[in-house]
């Protein structure tokens, strides 16, 4: 196979040469073949990173002060040029961090010009707001870019919580400087190709591909306004401390251990595929999955042999086969991350009751079957931390007050979903479960609607309008009568 080699960096609207001379080295996760490299950035980096970014911004003709219409239009343009290279961007990331590619096809190829166009479409026709003031007069509200943000991508999905930071920002009239994740850096480079075909003004966006040491630079640069991060909240918990230190805005999308709600009535068979997507999309290796599964005592039998069932009939394979619907770990660390904690869901008493191995007619890749637990507690280990693997623990409950006790007994509150065959009756119980989000028979992220946690989930919340909002502060101007 091919490798695919990068020698310069996208800084300041073009290919910089980088200050250091290490490279990060990509490995599939399929084959665990190196598949590409590319400069890893220094503090250096970001600083021209940052400087760059910083003089657009300050720029009084630069992209802050452009008409929300002109700036709509450009980002139209990126999202043009975006999904002209949705197919490469979707291989590369099922290249590099073991996504199926039917997943990719559906995710990170769309979602990045769904997410430009929809809030190219917010600001178009945006205006001050104008207020009546209390004591005469009129007051002006307006809705001004915070300034430079440092974005902060993982790995999982590169390209689509990419663009949950980088769309609105833009559109809001910020700048930005991203930081992607080093398991997964090639698919950047074929962002700012598109950023550069399509004309996005030198300094509006910036891409320094590096480590969490250069992360952490980044969040404390003096020269950044806000950070918008995503990935674990060990890591969270470390930028809410900096960026409190330094009254600097953040969101934080962090971790979860969401629950699963299975009422009694539900028929878990005729939903294999929207349960699929709520509980082991991506290879388990998503935030906001239900991988704690909360099944009623009397029916707990039937609904444990209907889920390993669907866990058996799994196809688990190469990341780039389209027929894959498990593929490997990100990486061999995280392979060992996931085993450790089936060893420790074993050792604490519960029960394998498929899976917990590695698949044995693949002899390379960071692969781990499908795994299905019973006999778990919600105490247990496994169902309290966060795993990100294609692991799922089924927990028995008496009756519908304990299984709201039980999801609601988490240090996270991201996702979650109630499966039942009345509609009425589930929105009841999802009301009752303290989370940032909740599907009923199903779980899909949705561009137009808040998407964030509570508790150890995280801070703020990324698309919708809300998303905007978190890239904008407010100014009254106060007009005497």
């Amino acid at each position: 196979m091919t490798t695919t080699d990068y020698d310069t960096l996208y800084i300041d609207g073009n290919w910089a040469k980088p200050t250091g001379t290490d490279t990060i080295t990509v490995t599939s996760p399929s084959t665990e073949t190196i598949i590409g490299s590319v400069p890893e950035g220094t503090d250096h980096d970001v600083d021209k990173a940052v400087d760059a970014a910083r003089t657009e911004f300050e720029d009084p003709d630069g992209w802050a002060h452009y008409a929300p219409a002109r700036r709509a239009e450009i980002l139209e343009r990126f999202a043009d040029e975006v999904e002209s290279r949705a197919s490469r961007t979707a291989e590369a990331v099922s290249r590099q961090n073991g996504m199926p590619i039917q997943i990719a096809n559906g995710f990170e190829a769309v979602f990045p010009a769904l997410l430009l166009r929809y809030y190219a479409g917010l600001v178009k026709g945006s205006i001050d707001e104008r207020r009546p003031a209390m004591f005469g007069g009129t007051t002006i509200v307006r809705r001004e870019p915070v300034g430079v943000v440092a974005a902060i991508v993982p790995w999982n999905f590169p390209q689509a919580l990419a663009f949950t930071k980088i769309a609105p920002a833009l559109a809001a009239g910020c700048t930005v400087v991203m930081k992607p994740s080093p398991e997964t850096v090639l698919d950047s480079y074929v962002m700012a190709e598109a950023a550069i075909a399509a004309g996005l003004p030198a300094g509006v966006l910036n891409i320094v591909p590096a480590g969490a040491t250069v992360g952490a630079y980044l969040v404390a640069h003096p020269g950044v306004d806000k950070v918008a991060f995503t990935g674990s909240t060990a890591a969270g918990r470390n930028i809410a401390e900096v960026c409190g230190r330094l009254l600097r805005p953040v969101t934080l999308e962090l971790g979860g251990k969401s629950a699963a709600v299975v009422l009694d009535d539900a028929d878990l068979g005729s939903r294999l595929e929207q349960f699929f997507s709520a509980t082991l999309l991506n290879n388990g290796q998503t935030c906001f999955l239900s991988t704690r599964v909360l099944a009623p005592r009397n029916r707990y039998t039937e609904i444990v042999d209907t889920i390993s069932d669907f866990a058996k009939s799994l196809t688990v394979g190469d990341a780039l086969d389209p027929n894959t619907q498990i593929g490997p770990m990100a990486s061999e660390k995280q392979r060992d991350r996931v085993e450790s904690y089936i060893s420790k869901g074993v050792s604490d008493g519960a029960r394998i009751i498929t899976g917990g191995d590695r698949p044995a007619d693949l002899d390379r890749g960071y692969f781990v079957s499908p795994t299905v637990f019973s006999n778990v507690d919600n105490g247990h280990t496994i169902a309290q931390e966060e795993i990100f693997g294609p692991v799922l623990a089924v927990i028995p409950y008496h009756d519908v007050d304990e299984a709201i006790r039980l999801a609601n007994d988490s240090d996270y509150g991201l996702g979650g979903s109630v499966w039942s065959e009345d509609p009425q009756r589930a929105l009841e119980v999802a009301n009752r479960i303290r989370t940032g989000s909740i599907g009923i028979n199903s779980y899909v992220n949705d561009p137009v609607s808040p998407f964030g946690g509570i508790k150890a989930s995280g801070l703020g919340r990324e698309m919708g309008p809300e998303g905007l909002a978190g890239f904008q502060q407010l100014k009254s101007v106060y007009q005497a009568p």
